[in-house]
C-alpha cells in the first residue's frame, strides 16, 4: 500500500522513527486491536490507538455514559451523557482519525461470546474494572492465543502487564482465583484519581503499538506497579509461566471458561521482586 499525502503528514512523527519508519506505520495500518471497556482505562487506550492509525479498533462495552464516567473516561463528552460509551468513543475516534475502521459491540463479555469477539484481532487490551471480566478475558485469551494487554486501577496506584500465551505467564500465574464477593473495595467505594486512568490506560496503548511493530520489550513476564502519591514506578519480576497455573500450564485444570460473579474494580499486589 502506498501512503497519501495526508497520511504521510498524520503519521510524520512516527515515520520519521527509525524504529517505525513506513515499514511500521504499515504494521499499525494493518493492524486490528480490540479493546474490551470504554471506561477509565479504554479511554486513553482508543484515543492514542485511532490516533496512531491502528487499522481496525473494536470497542466491547454494554454501559451508558453517566455523569460520573467524565471525570476519567476522557473519550466522552458531556453531551454524550446517556449514549452508549462504544458510540460515543466511535463517534471521537473517528473524528481524531477518519482513516480507521470501529467496530462496537454493545454488550458484555461472557463465556459464550467472548471467544468470537476476539478471534478477528491481533492483540486485546483488558479495560474492565472487575475481576470477573478480568478473569474470563486471560483465560479467553489464553486458549485462543492472543495477545493480551491487562491493567487495573483504584485510588493512587495502577498495575499493568503484558500476556504473551504461550510464552510468558498469564493473569492467573499471578492471581490465581478471584477474591470473596466483597474483600476487595470498589472504585465506587475507594475512588479513582482521574489522571491515573491517562497513565495506564497509555502504557497499555504503547504495549499494543510496540506488539505490533515488534518495537522494544514488551512487559511478558513482568508486572509494573505506579504509585502517584509517591511518584515511584516499579518493575516486578513474574514466576515463569505456566507452574502451577490452571490454565496456561501445559496440563491445564481449566479447560472451558467460566463466568464469575463480582463486585466493580480491583487492584491487588502481586508476590514478586522489584
Amino acid at each position: 500500500m502506498a501512503f497519501t499525502n495526508e497520511q504521510l503528514e498524520r503519521y510524520s512523527r512516527h515515520i520519521i522513527l527509525k524504529e517505525i519508519g513506513v515499514k511500521g506505520q504499515k504494521k499499525l495500518l494493518n493492524a486490528k486491536v480490540l479493546i474490551i471497556g470504554a471506561g477509565g482505562l479504554g479511554a486513553p487506550a482508543a484515543l492514542y490507538l485511532a490516533a496512531a492509525g491502528v487499522g481496525t479498533i473494536g470497542i466491547v462495552d454494554a454501559d451508558v455514559v453517566d455523569l460520573s464516567n467524565l471525570q476519567r473516561q476522557v473519550i466522552h463528552t458531556t453531551n454524550d451523557i446517556g449514549k452508549k460509551k462504544v458510540e460515543s468513543a466511535a463517534e471521537t475516534m473517528k473524528a481524531i482519525n477518519p482513516d480507521i475502521t470501529v467496530n462496537t459491540y454493545y454488550k458484555f463479555v461472557n463465556s459464550k461470546n467472548i471467544l468470537d469477539l476476539i478471534k478477528e484481532y491481533d492483540f486485546v487490551i483488558d479495560g474492565t474494572d472487575n475481576f470477573s471480566a478480568k478473569f474470563l478475558i486471560n483465560d479467553a485469551c489464553v486458549m485462543a492465543k492472543k495477545p493480551l494487554s491487562h491493567a487495573g486501577i483504584i485510588r493512587f496506584k495502577g498495575q499493568l502487564t503484558t500476556i504473551l500465551p504461550g510464552e510468558g505467564p498469564c493473569y492467573r500465574c499471578i492471581f490465581k482465583d478471584p477474591p470473596p464477593k466483597d474483600a476487595v473495595p470498589t472504585c465506587k467505594q475507594a475512588g479513582v484519581i482521574g489522571a491515573m486512568g491517562g497513565v495506564i490506560g497509555s502504557l497499555q496503548a504503547m504495549e499494543a503499538v510496540k506488539y505490533i511493530t515488534g518495537v522494544g520489550e514488551l512487559l511478558s513476564g513482568y508486572l509494573l506497579t505506579y504509585d502517584a502519591i509517591k511518584m515511584e514506578f516499579h518493575k516486578i519480576k513474574l514466576p515463569p509461566r505456566g507452574k502451577g497455573c490452571a490454565v496456561c500450564s501445559d496440563e491445564p485444570t481449566i479447560t472451558e471458561l467460566i463466568d464469575y460473579e463480582e463486585p466493580a474494580c480491583e487492584l491487588k499486589q502481586a508476590k514478586g521482586k522489584g
